[in-house]
């Protein structure tokens, strides 16, 4: 296979599904463009904000992309390269863009209310209150892994630590002038994205390398590092969207898409043959020595690449609140997952050109990891483009570790609004206000505070690299429980569910199957990882305790009459 022609068919075809499945899924749900969105009836100036869609796309591109769909099928590509692309093209169609789709458009129905409050629709208080638990406990997880992540990233290449905290320094201008002065996004960007570009450069000149600044050990730099990312975090968190949030993760947006489209085009002039074996078989061993199964493990490892439930967090937790007229649910909700579809076709082509032999080293106990080799492999496509093969892989580390941060401090304010819901009574956005000792517990700033406690608490016990096995299962399992709450509400809303009850059925086999397996090898291994076999347990009973639930919800909701979406 020649990684130019699978970019330039996985181009082709994710651009027809746009335009045809995509435009099934408008006419399914109902969007309707004249139907006034929460960003506007619900208007706050700190969370809910009516957005430009080119702004609102930055955002929910930048939120969702992060690391996942270039670690997961560079990950999976020991199986074999074919497996990866037929997941990552079917999967992101058909699973994940549709899965973005549907829950951006029921939170919007639903007030810019998370999936929590779809699900309380679907399976009442107590559905509700377990869902939220299972996504609260997974985005301090997150928060968790991509802090650690982040902050070892800049101490590793403390050039990006300098040009990640410059990107920060340019959102909230940015943000005021477009939002506070009327300046078009259009002229804003002519001034700030080169401004952001040249921060690179700048990072790449004056590098934040803390030991060499202050003496400090690397263990010492990582803990400062992780304090100021996590106290970033909090301040990303509490003030308005539009402020800091909004425009950074719509700036950084510009060093992604410069990174896809330098990437393309080296792909495309190198024109890449893989290496790598199409297909290794059913069952293989990792790079890093463990033992892996094609069933269930590929789809739980490739993750973030096909379909991903962090995304239903990111669509029902701050793109909702900022989305300016539901015609934006398509380009945003659906057109965002393609072309991180497209990205995790790179990604692979990356190494799928590499030997065996190299690729092992790479990803094996000792090599530097899949991101260093996304970022080797892109740099040295590059170079045909006449980019030196240093400078191209500095400029791939900055923009993942840029998304790296974006991941992070969204995931700290989908951790707030998670908590914050828990303590809503029955009836969600209907119910009375908190009062008292509930109101100070679900307040913004005690509701950040706990889930940065928590997650530095894990970041600093290494408890969550201990758990990070199980985040893929997790992630992919909160997928089919989003997808298990849509398909209740097409059911009354007598609507077909079979373009979402089947990739639910399918992920919720997949994912439990993959917990199943964790849990029996950590019994037979000679020292059980007690937080790893617990964690697996707890989802899974969560996920199969929610499948009951809508079992029952099923049966009645055929016997209703029909509601439309977002009626109570």
């Amino acid at each position: 296979m020649n990684g130019a022609w699978l970019l330039a068919i996985g181009a082709v075809y994710f651009l027809a599904a746009y335009f045809l499945y995509g435009g099934r899924l408008m006419r399914l749900f109902g969007v309707d463009p004249t139907r006034p969105t929460p960003a506007h009836t619900q208007r706050d100036g700190v969370d809910y904000v009516p957005t430009h869609p080119a702004v609102l796309f930055g955002h929910h591109f930048a939120s969702i992309a992060g690391a996942g769909p270039i670690v997961g099928p560079i990950m999976a590509s020991y199986y074999g390269w074919l497996p990866v692309v037929l997941w990552v093209t079917i999967g992101c169609v058909f699973f994940g863009a549709m899965h973005d789709f549907a829950a951006l458009f029921l939170s919007v129905r639903h007030g810019g209310r998370s999936i929590g409050h779809l699900i309380e629709d679907q399976l009442g208080y107590a559905g509700r209150q377990v869902f939220l638990v299972f996504s609260w406990a997974t985005l301090v997880l997150v928060v968790a892994v991509f802090a650690m992540l982040v902050a070892k990233t800049f101490v590793a290449s403390p050039a990006a630590a300098t040009a990640s905290l410059l990107f920060v320094a340019l959102a909230p201008p940015f943000g005021f002038l477009v939002y506070r002065r009327g300046v078009s996004v259009r002229n804003g960007s002519l001034v700030f994205v080169p401004a952001m570009f040249a921060m690179v450069w700048v990072g790449v000149c004056w590098p934040l390398d803390l030991a060499g600044l202050f003496g400090l050990s690397a263990d010492a730099s990582l803990r400062v590092w992780l304090a100021v990312l996590l106290a970033y975090a909090f301040v990303a968190s509490t003030i308005p969207v539009w402020l800091l949030l909004q425009p950074r993760d719509y700036l950084n947006s510009f060093l992604l898409y410069a990174m896809i489209a330098m990437g393309l085009a080296g792909i495309l002039v190198a024109r890449p043959s893989f290496q790598l074996p199409a297909f290794v078989g059913l069952k293989v061993v990792s790079p890093a020595g463990s033992p892996g199964k094609l069933f269930p493990l590929l789809f739980i490892t490739v993750a973030c690449g096909a379909i991903s439930g962090f995304h239903a967090l990111v669509a029902s937790g701050t793109t909702a609140k900022q989305l300016n007229s539901e015609r934006d649910i398509r380009p945003v909700g659906y057109g965002a997952m393609l072309v991180e579809g497209l990205l995790a076709l790179m990604a692979l082509t990356t190494v799928a050109a590499l030997g065996h032999g190299e690729y092992a080293a790479m990803l094996g106990q000792g090599g530097p990891g899949p991101v260093a080799a996304f970022a080797t492999g892109l740099a040295g496509f590059a170079t045909r483009l006449g980019v030196r093969a240093d400078v191209g892989s500095t400029f791939v580390s900055l923009a993942i570790s840029a998304f790296l941060l974006t991941t992070l401090d969204t995931a700290t304010r989908l951790g707030r609004f998670a908590w914050q819901e828990l303590f809503l009574a029955r009836g969600g956005a209907e119910a009375p206000p908190a009062r008292g000792a509930v109101r100070l517990v679900s307040n913004r700033f005690t509701a950040t505070s706990v889930v940065v406690a928590f997650s530095a608490w894990l970041a600093l016990s290494g408890n969550a690299q201990h758990i990070w096995q199980v985040f893929g299962a997790s992630n992919q399992l909160l997928a089919a429980l989003t997808l298990l709450g849509v398909t209740l509400a097409l059911r009354r809303m007598r609507k077909p569910t079979w373009p979402v009850a089947g990739p639910m059925v399918f992920m919720m086999v997949i994912c439990l199957w993959a917990l199943v397996d964790l849990v029996v090898e950590q019994i037979r291994a000679p020292r059980m990882n007690v937080a790893l076999t617990v964690v697996s347990i707890f989802l899974a009973t969560m996920a199969v305790e929610l499948a009951i639930m809508a079992g029952g919800a099923l049966t009645s909701a055929g016997k209703e009459r029909p509601a439309e979406a977002g009626s109570r």
